[in-house]
């Protein structure tokens, strides 16, 4: 079957249908209550932003409890170091890399570099089948709050399955600030002093309130903590004397890196007011599902869109991610590794801890299968179900994760790829035409290359990432015949 009848034969069956053309197993779902889904996807949280994964300076206890109910994993990836590219993977459970979009949308690659970005999308492609009208076809309501920032008009979340966006369009930041008037065609200005990420959580409670006895998917997208760097009121003078009682730094505040500065010391009170604003409305939300009687019938999943923004070419940085090198718009550990943290009811143990390495494409197939949703057998997805894990059970099986992010980034990345496979990671650059390699169990912060100490095991990961980057269809930087370098 096309893929593009697939969509069609999506959107026009019930549960009862769809049953029938995915056979292979009994769903509990489809014979007792099914789960409900809540995604909180957060916009440029670093790995080291939040309480229970080390933060000293932000504050946030909501999601430090959520956490202590739920699975925190150590070792999860976003599938690319910027939005777009991610997004598009946890909707499809695809490799950016397969679905052309591997960029932020539109992107920006400048002319007068050395090499010139590949072409990509700037769009979702509506024949791709998302986790959302996959869900839509089974009965559930479909319900997105916040950043989409996959494509305008005619892509737009009501586009790709779901039945109610209040925020989301073609942009990756917020047009008008946090505070109101948004300017943001997808939801209506509030009374003024109304704060962004307050707004999408009110929006996503009234959604739970109207549809706690049908099972829904509700995908809050939070627009924090993107730029504008732009302080919560009711928490900044909080951090602000928080931060003049912090003890003089032991070492450096930032360190200068080729083409860059990166921030190593959290201490930005407006930063950290975004931050524990957004715990605090997470909070709000989860106390909701409490309060409704349908938080042992939820899935709870947390996680970011990629790294912490901490280095640009200057001081302004807004964060430092610990002991990882680099951040958003980097393949390295900053940029891509991020925190995740998932509740399944019955099923994940209260405060366990995972050290597996997951990425972005997982979500789709873990999701289908906690809920007994079985995928058409001609579909090809490059995630992993991690349902056994969550379980505490084997992890699935799978050699690598892969990164492919072919373009210039303002924060001094140029062309390159990566690639993890068990404790090792190698990170090939186009333009530098050079390759390094990290053991990632002993140099989390990938100071020490072993690319020249260790030849074999680089050329087994380089092999590695070039086949794949073949059997995907990767598109690649192509020279810039009018450089003059």
């Amino acid at each position: 079957m096309a893929m593009i009848d697939r969509r069609e034969f999506l959107k026009s069956c019930g549960l009862g249908a769809l049953a029938l053309a995915c056979p292979g197993k009994v769903s509990a779902a489809q014979s007792a209550r099914k789960l409900n889904v809540v995604f909180i996807l957060v916009d440029d949280l670093g790995w080291f932003d939040l309480g229970c994964y080390g933060s000293t300076f932000y504050e946030t206890p909501n999601l430090d409890r959520f956490a202590a109910s739920a699975m925190r994993f150590t070792d999860a990836y976003s599938a690319c170091p910027v939005c777009s590219p991610t997004r598009a993977a946890i909707m499809t459970g695809k490799y950016p890399a397969r679905l052309n979009i591997t960029d932020w949308i539109p992107g920006g690659d400048p002319k007068d570099r050395k090499l010139l970005g590949p072409q990509d999308r700037h769009e979702l492609p509506l024949e791709e089948v998302t986790l959302a009208e996959v869900l839509r076809a089974q009965g559930y309501k479909t319900f997105l709050a916040g950043k989409w920032h996959l494509g305008g008009e005619g892509y737009y979340p009501e586009d790709q399955g779901f039945d109610i966006n209040k925020g989301g369009y073609e942009k990756g930041s917020p047009q008008g600030g946090y505070y109101s008037p948004y300017k943001n065609p997808k939801l209506e200005d509030g009374p003024e002093g109304e704060y962004l990420t307050d707004r999408l959580t009110d929006e996503s409670i009234r959604f739970l309130e109207s549809n706690k006895d049908s099972p829904f998917l509700l995908y809050l997208s939070f627009y924090t903590v993107h730029t504008p760097i732009e302080a919560c009121k009711r928490h900044i003078e909080h951090f602000t004397k928080k931060a003049e009682t912090l003890p003089a730094p032991e070492g450096p505040v930032f360190r200068e890196v080729p083409g860059g500065i990166t921030r190593l010391r959290q201490d930005r009170p407006d930063y950290a007011s975004m931050v524990c604003a957004m715990d605090e409305n997470v909070g709000r939300l989860l106390d909701k599902l409490d309060e409704l009687g349908i938080a042992d019938d939820t899935i709870v999943v947390f996680t970011s869109d990629n790294g912490g923004l901490s280095t640009l070419d200057n001081k302004n940085a807004p964060t430092a991610i610990g002991p990882l090198r680099a951040g958003k718009g980097f393949c390295y550990e900053g940029g891509v590794r991020v925190p995740q943290i998932i509740r399944v009811p019955g099923v994940t143990k209260p405060a366990s801890v995972c050290h597996v390495p997951v990425t972005s494409t997982d979500f789709y197939p873990t999701l289908l299968e906690l809920l007994g949703i079985d995928m058409p057998d001609d579909d090809l997805r490059d995630g992993v179900s991690l349902a056994s894990l969550l379980a505490e059970g084997p992890p699935p099986d799978r050699d690598a994760i892969f990164w492919h992010y072919p373009h210039y980034h303002g924060t001094w990345w140029s062309p390159g790829a990566a690639v993890r496979a068990g404790d090792w990671k190698l990170l090939e650059f186009y333009q530098e035409e050079k390759v390094e390699l990290y053991n990632l169990s002993q140099d989390i912060g990938e100071q020490n290359d072993l690319s020249k100490a260790m030849p074999e095991k680089t050329r087994e990961l380089l092999d590695l990432l070039h086949l794949w980057q073949r059997d995907i269809g990767a598109k690649m930087p192509t020279p810039n015949p009018q450089f003059r370098g």
